[in-house]
């Protein structure tokens, strides 16, 4: 099989943390490639994602690597098994691969936590919101780019329509509620939309007032996404220059700390509902 030109996101992570797991035991790339009985070279296509391995494979590496913790190993053998196309592949080649990394990484997370403080979360966004959007980008996205990131963006809300959906939280500052992408109609019929998705099971919304005050990482907006293990946790950061995804066990823990903080300065679940009525009813 030749090895894989442009592996996703999850696919690196497979090998990133066969990585890990062969630093951790002191074992050197030729020692690794030794004992597999492979060309040394191909370890490191393993570790970076660009060639396949499967799930028998990846337990005999744990294996030679003393790894003790099997809930990973098997978790990184479910990986490995993984063959089935997502859906967003269908738009691999129109969009820049980190979006289709998003939705890979929402797709087989078991809980999302997004803090955002200038912009609607998009698994949030209404249609005629995310359009809206959309039009104010810089240099302007010619119409077929711009009705293809609104397909993705709508049909990534499917993840709550699914068997079992992932728990979902939204913490949102207040600046983010007020701000008119499309006019008053538009960003009326966004916050009833909110009220509406805050009702589900799954779902909290809270809104961080600006009586608040400063608070750390105000200039950014993130997910956290939780995996069935935390070893295996994604940090997903936006910003101007597209998305970048984190998973070092000290940025995970950071990002899990400024979770924390900004639940803290968060109006409770009832009253940021009360709290993004009010607000529409200004409109």
């Amino acid at each position: 099989m030749p090895p894989r030109s442009t592996p996703t996101a999850r696919q690196q992570r497979l090998g990133s943390e066969l990585r890990k797991l062969r630093e951790q035991s002191g074992m050197t790339v030729q020692q690794a490639a030794a004992l597999m009985g492979v060309d040394r070279t191909r370890i490191p296509n393993i570790e970076s994602g660009r060639i396949a391995i499967g799930a028998e494979r990846v337990r005999t590496l744990a294996f030679n690597y003393d790894c003790p913790d099997t809930g990973l190993v098997d978790l990184l053998a479910s990986m490995a098994q993984e063959r089935e196309k997502g859906w967003w592949e269908q738009h691999r080649g129109m969009l820049p691969p980190a979006l289709l990394d998003i939705c890979e990484l929402e797709h087989h997370s078991v809980a999302l936590h997004t803090a955002v403080t200038t912009h609607i979360p998009g698994l949030l966004q209404t249609e005629a919101h995310a359009r809206a959007v959309f039009d104010t980008a810089d240099p302007p996205l010619p119409e077929p780019d711009l009705q293809a990131r609104l397909a993705l963006r709508m049909h990534r809300q499917q993840v709550f329509s699914r068997e079992a959906p992932p728990l979902y939280e939204a913490v949102v500052h207040e600046a983010a509620l007020r701000m008119q992408f499309g006019g008053p109609k538009v960003a009326r019929a966004q916050l009833e939309h909110i009220l509406e998705q805050s009702e589900r099971a799954r779902t909290t919304v809270r809104v961080i007032p600006f009586t608040a005050g400063g608070f750390p990482g105000a200039g950014q907006s993130f997910t956290y996404a939780a995996a069935t293990i935390s070893e295996l946790d994604t940090v997903q950061l936006d910003s101007s220059h597209g998305s970048m995804l984190l998973d070092s066990q000290m940025k995970l823990l950071r990002y899990r700390g400024l979770l924390e903080r900004l639940r803290s300065l968060a109006l409770p679940a009832r009253a940021s509902r009360d709290f993004i009525r009010a607000i529409a009813q200004t409109l």
